[in-house]
């Protein structure tokens, strides 16, 4: 007779019984996720880019220029813009007690997370408290001034779980009915080799429960992350051979039968590839250290710490870059420019060991933060020294925009559909024009929406509002084949969606979360921004 567990594994380890379809028209083949043994070190082939759906449904989140899914032709020009560190970078530094060990002064993100907690109306940090030290929580009101309260946990201090630490992830999970249970706790039991995983609950993130679960083993940089669109729980477990560091693949309905995973089990993910640049000083292939991994709109954004060697004479030189996947595997990663680099300067607070927080990026206003921890260093020599956390900021969408100059472009998307009524954009246009037209499957331009009729935009804004005179909104055009033409003269163009309202609310993901938003996603809009919702172009009616 097969044990609890034999019966979990078998289950887990299944193929779905029929295909599945995502909210974006990708549909998953019933072997899911694909059983890869083996990691060649070549880009990761993108299946849906090869063969988008014949008709992508938009209805769920803002439309990224990431790459070339949603786009048929264009004459614009993509370009990759990386965030810039905030001036106050390291916004959370060691300074006290508790936060120097033997190994050295931290107060560092190692993954652990970064949320925006709309019950509280808070911004919340954990983090590494002392090197391989316990974990650690502050608060913000902004996001950039830290406070480090005093709890009673250990009375005095503001230790959470008082208990050495490696890799950590904190997840706020929205969705979760069991108050007890909002916040997950996914830490390396310390002192184990090969280590395990170890999954904790908390209702406040301060006071957290025993071991609720523990797993099997896998490497120490193992971390975790929740995919929305298919609601699964994602393991991103770290392995790594004679040739590579990589990741192996492992996801679950249920979060704590999701424990019970074995090498046999968990087929390989994603490493590093030849695109990901050398180091001249080094001249090491490259390999990944890790990827945290987060819904961003209406796909997964991924935080891949790259490794490029470890030198003699300083901490390793790991950075972080982008990838996104819209199925919840398979990364595209057409920038390999760092998104959070590492400092070249001897003395800065990012000198060495660049690593991503857990939950990736929030939304503030029109603004995306991304948390990194960094290590300063000890010249000569591989020793970390003092470890803090920076703050980078990026504009909302702002990892790709589609550009034109005076003599203008144009931009046609594959066949849509949507169920919303106001098209929105995100634009950079202060001395140029955009106006759009709506094609439909025969290419006739829809009645009242066509590139003349468009009342032209201009200006800078991460919200805009496209409209067409004598067109209150687009409900007739609910469920039918069609197509955007964007025409652009002088900007750039990063984004698109159809809202329910004027609001703008997109109905996407948000990342770790923001001001403004009351769960994990945008159903606020304008008032994120502080700003008022004009509804004189809403309609019941269709034009």
């Amino acid at each position: 007779m097969l044990t609890r567990r034999q019966l979990l594994l078998s289950a887990a380890s299944a193929p779905l019984l029929a295909q599945q379809t995502l909210h974006n028209g990708i549909v998953l083949p019933a072997d899911w996720p694909p059983s890869r043994q083996s990691l060649e070190y070549k880009p990761m082939p993108v299946p849906y880019l090869e063969q988008p759906p014949s008709l992508i449904p938009i209805d769920l989140g803002r439309q990224l220029f990431v790459d070339d899914f949603l786009i048929e032709q264009s004459t614009l020009r993509r370009v990759f813009h990386q965030p810039s560190y905030h001036p106050a970078s390291p916004v959370l530094k060691p300074d006290r007690p508790w936060e120097t060990t033997a190994q050295g002064p931290a107060s560092m993100v190692f993954s652990d997370g970064v949320w925006f907690d709309p019950q509280d109306q808070l911004f919340k940090l954990w983090y590494m408290a002392g090197y391989w030290g316990p974990l650690a929580y502050a608060c913000s009101r902004d996001g950039i001034h830290w406070e480090k309260p005093r709890l009673d946990v250990k009375p005095g201090t503001n230790i959470v779980l008082d208990i050495p630490r490696g890799s950590t992830t904190v997840w706020l999970d929205h969705n979760e009915p069991n108050p007890a249970r909002r916040f997950k706790l996914f830490r390396q039991v310390g002192g184990e080799r090969p280590p395990r995983f170890a999954l904790h609950y908390s209702p406040d993130g301060i006071h957290w429960s025993g071991v609720a679960a523990l797993s099997g083993t896998a490497k120490d940089r193992s971390t975790l992350f929740y995919n929305p669109f298919r609601r699964k729980w994602v393991f991103s477990l770290k392995d790594d051979n004679a040739d590579q560091r990589m990741r192996l693949y492992w996801e679950s309905d249920n979060l704590e039968e999701g424990f019970f995973w074995t090498k046999r089990t968990t087929p390989v993910w994603v490493g590093a590839d030849p695109l990901d640049p050398q180091r001249p000083d080094l001249k090491r292939r490259a390999e990944l250290y890790n990827l945290d991994a987060v819904a961003y709109e209406g796909l997964l954004l991924g935080l891949f710490s790259i490794w490029k060697g470890q030198p003699t004479d300083r901490p390793k030189p790991n950075q972080v870059m982008a990838g996104f996947s819209r199925d919840g595997f398979h990364w595209h990663r057409p920038c390999r420019d760092a998104l959070l680099p590492v400092s070249e300067k001897q003395g800065d607070w990012n000198w060495g060991n660049v690593q991503s927080a857990g939950g990736c990026v929030l939304v503030v206003r029109d603004k995306l933060y991304f948390y990194a921890s960094g290590r300063a260093g000890v010249p000569g020599t591989k020793q970390d020294g003092v470890c803090t956390t920076g703050l980078a900021i990026l504009r909302r969408d702002g990892f790709a925009s589609l550009r034109a100059g005076a003599a203008g472009g144009v931009l046609t998307t594959r066949l849509l559909r949507f169920s919303g009524s106001q098209l929105f954009v995100n634009l950079e246009a202060p001395n140029g024009e955009l106006r759009v037209e709506i094609l439909d499957a025969e290419g006739k331009i829809a009645a009242g929406c066509s590139r003349g009729n468009c009342l032209p935009l201009s200006g800078d804004s991460t919200l805009m509002q496209v409209r067409w005179q004598g067109v209150n909104e687009l409900s007739r055009l609910h469920g039918l084949p069609l197509r955007f033409r964007f025409h652009l003269v002088n900007g750039g163009l990063y984004s698109f969606w159809v809202s329910p309202d004027s609001s703008g609310a997109s109905r996407g993901y948000v990342g770790a979360g923001g001001p403004g938003f009351q769960g994990p996603m945008d159903f606020a809009g304008k008032a994120a921004l502080g700003l008022s919702v004009d509804r004189s172009s809403d309609s019941d009616q269709a034009n």
